[in-house]
């Protein structure tokens, strides 16, 4: 399967929403300004192309037909996400040095580095078992 990202693009995901709570209000002032920094850079850079924190709320979808709708993820765990970048860099590699600069690493946030897709991978791995064309259409 085709891995490379001809779009050059990659999604930043925040995980973890509960860095601050062990912080003294001067150290949540520190870790924010150092963040807003990192943020303005890569802004002036023109590496980030969007970035927005994202609520507590959601929903998990899941089961045929989307039957199956539960409150999640939980706000406490560790796996939550709090937000995201979308970003350009010239290699993955590139991508996951710009993640390695975010200053809330320091603090327990994980960040996730993902390669957005030129096309969906799942469609050009069954075309290359299948030996046609599939097409995506509605019905």
């Amino acid at each position: 399967m085709d891995t490379t990202n001809p779009t050059s693009e990659y999604l930043l995901l925040f995980r973890g929403t509960g860095w601050d709570r062990s912080l003294s209000p001067a150290e949540v002032q520190s870790m924010l300004s150092g963040f807003l920094a990192w943020f303005e850079r890569l802004s002036a850079e023109g590496t980030l192309k969007k970035g927005q924190p994202l609520t507590d709320e959601s929903r998990i979808v899941s089961g045929k037909n989307g039957r199956t709708v539960a409150d999640g993820p939980f706000a406490e765990s560790k796996e939550t996400i709090g937000g995201y970048f979308l970003i350009t860099a010239d290699s993955f590699d590139h991508a996951v040095a710009i993640a390695q600069e975010c200053p809330m690493l320091n603090f327990g946030t994980v960040v996730e580095v993902r390669a957005i897709a030129g096309n969906c991978p799942t469609l050009q791995r069954l075309q290359a078992e299948q030996g046609e064309a599939l097409e995506m259409t509605a019905v």
